[in-house]
């Protein structure tokens, strides 16, 4: 553990901790992480999304919990008060319900960074491990789209609450494609993917996740969307329904396959083949 990081039942431990010269440190961190970010935007050519989070919090019932928020938000308002091109970095925060040993309270929950990136104009990330099991991360997009320019997305897989776990093709992958596509707000997202799982190759790891987020977006864009939305309107919901349900069993594969062979990329039981090439071939050259 990094000396400035004090253990979690200690209570807060960086941007929020109550010592000063602990804040800096945590601020200074911040501050030439996101210069970093924007050498990397740079380079590519493409903006640089600087996540921030921190696990600041309590183990147990804390007396004071505003005096906490209010020097994390001005901690960040320190760290991010060098202005950047957004051009090549952008500025997002990230919310936790809660972590082991700060299980009473998180001083940077979801509330807090809702209203922080609202005032400030950062961006947003929804981690989907990072809410209550029970909650649809989906059903919040469009609720912080009317008050936010952009979003960032931390697409996981979460086990048994936040272990993240590379992405399947599971209902709540779909549920997310479907409200970007339905809602319009692909070209205001930005999708980042986990991929979490030494267990298995890296390679085979990143494949698998983008792929999975692809085919979720396909099937989306497939949807008749606005003739769902039209019944919708009409309060006409045996319709929509009917043409829901419909469309589960519509043959989208038939669609990915002609894609993947348009990009002249492996698909089935091509693709492992292909990955099991790349993995030695990766290996010989080490």
């Amino acid at each position: 553990m990094h000396p400035k990081s004090d253990p979690p039942n200690a209570g807060t431990e960086h941007l929020g901790h109550p010592d000063e010269g602990i804040r800096d440190f945590w601020i200074e961190h911040g501050r030439r992480s996101r210069e970093i970010a924007a050498q990397m935007g740079a380079a590519l050519g493409s903006p640089c999304v600087n996540n921030i989070w921190v696990p600041d919090g309590y183990k147990d019932t804390p007396i004071d919990r505003m005096s906490a928020r209010a020097r994390l938000e001005a901690s960040l308002d320190a760290m991010l008060a060098s202005p950047q091109d957004k051009a090549q970095m952008l500025d997002a925060v990230e919310s936790k319900l809660f972590g082991i040993g700060v299980e009473a309270c998180t001083v940077g929950s979801h509330e807090f960074y809702m209203g922080y990136a609202i005032r400030k104009g950062t961006l947003l990330c929804l981690d989907m491990g990072h809410f209550h099991p029970t909650e649809n991360i989906a059903d919040k997009l469009s609720s912080v789209a009317l008050s936010l320019d952009e979003i960032l997305l931390h697409v996981s897989r979460p086990m048994r609450w936040d272990s993240d776990h590379v992405i399947l093709l599971s209902d709540d992958i779909l549920q997310m494609a479907q409200e970007l596509v339905s809602a319009d707000l692909l070209d205001r997202t930005h999708i980042g993917l986990d991929f979490f799982d030494a267990t298995i190759s890296r390679t085979a790891a990143w494949v698998i996740g983008t792929r999975n987020m692809q085919k979720a977006l396909l099937r989306a864009l497939l949807m008749p969307t606005e003739v769902l939305k039209t019944a919708e309107t009409n309060l006409d919901f045996t319709t929509r329904l009917t043409l829901t349900e419909e469309f589960k069993d519509m043959p989208f594969g038939t669609v990915w396959s002609e894609f993947s062979e348009r990009e002249s990329v492996p698909n089935g039981q091509r693709l492992i083949e292909e990955l099991n090439r790349y993995q030695s071939s990766v290996s010989d050259r080490d």
